[in-house]
């Protein structure tokens, strides 16, 4: 599959995950969604899957209060991960941060990357 029709399924996904966490009752901000090959570098996160485009970090909240514990983004990551699966004939699979202390981070696996 190209990347850029995993880029149209990951923002359509996105937009399930984010009505998801509002019915959920979460507010929902967006951190770091894209960042450049030169920030990723200079991050040591050089072969991020945010500079393709197929990466969202969420910020949480609930009446106003900022949810900064891995756990706290469960619920979210398990529905995330239940969105693996065939589309239009290619596996993707969904990958939620908290399996790898990264808690807030949301993306769809491209070749090994997460």
């Amino acid at each position: 599959m190209r990347l850029g029709k995993k880029q149209e399924l990951f923002s359509r996904a996105l937009a399930l995950l984010l009505q998801f966490a509002t019915f959920r009752g979460f507010e929902v901000r967006m951190g770091q969604v894209t960042r450049s090959h030169e920030e990723a570098k200079r991050l040591g996160f050089e072969n991020s899957n945010h500079t393709r485009r197929l990466a969202a970090d969420l910020n949480l909240f609930r009446d106003g209060k900022f949810l900064t514990r891995t756990s706290d983004h469960r619920l979210l990551g398990e529905f995330w991960e239940s969105l693996t699966g065939d589309y239009d004939g290619t596996r993707l699979v969904f990958c939620w941060g908290g399996r790898f202390n990264d808690g807030n981070h949301y993306s769809l696996k491209h070749g090994e990357v997460k």
